[in-house]
Parts: structure tokens; sequence; C-alpha cells
């Protein structure tokens, strides 16, 4: 897309984009929460794993530069440089990308999950 033909960033585009750029760079068990009604801080959460600290990071860059030029906005990023755990905010949509064990050991999509019914 060129500069002069920014698509308007709904929140429904941007988990889209995100999407579409995670299946491209290989994340893996990517799981997406409807926050709306549940917080302020964004209408979707994405969680998502990197096979390596260097895939996290490869990901990560890739979806910021994507927002930019499909959206022409800056993501916030932070934890980029360990790569253990980035997260990127894109306004509407939060994306975590994890290592699979730090994702394992803070089970984030868990909090946002609505739990099963007990039987």
């Amino acid at each position: 897309m060129t500069a002069n033909a920014k698509t308007k960033a709904t929140s429904d585009l941007l988990l889209e984009a995100v999407l579409s750029s995670l299946s491209d760079d290989k994340a893996e068990d990517v799981v997406q929460i409807n926050l709306r009604g549940k917080t302020e801080i964004g209408d979707y959460m994405v969680v998502c794993s990197g096979r390596s600290s260097r895939q996290v990071t490869a990901i990560s860059e890739k979806l910021v530069q994507r927002i930019k030029d499909e959206f022409g906005h800056a993501s916030r990023i932070e934890g980029k440089d360990t790569g253990d755990w980035v997260l990127i905010d894109t306004g509407d949509v939060i994306v975590h990308v994890f290592r699979p064990e730090v994702r394992e050991f803070y089970q984030l999509e868990k909090m946002w999950q609505p739990s099963p019914a007990a039987n």
C-alpha cells in the first residue's frame, strides 16, 4: 500500500492485519481474545508464540512495520531486546508474542478468556 493510500485503522482491520502478519511469520498457537466490554485497554488481545527469542523479536518487528505501512501509525513495543515476551500496542489490538516457556509460565490468556463451565 502506498503512503497516500493508508487504510483507516478500525479495530477489526487492525486485528485482520495482525493475524495475517502473525500467520505470514509462522507464529504458533495464536489465540484471539475479544476484550470489548471487559476493559478499556483495547478491543482485542492476541497472544502467540515464537519458537525462539530470535523469532519472537522478528515476528514483533515485522508486525510493527506492517501496521505502520498499512495504517500509518507507530505501535508501542516493549520487551523486544530480550525476546522472551514482547508486547505490541497497536491501539485497539494488544499483541503478546512469547517464547513457549515464558507463555506457559504466565498463562496470560487464561486471565482474559471465560472459564469453562464446571461439569
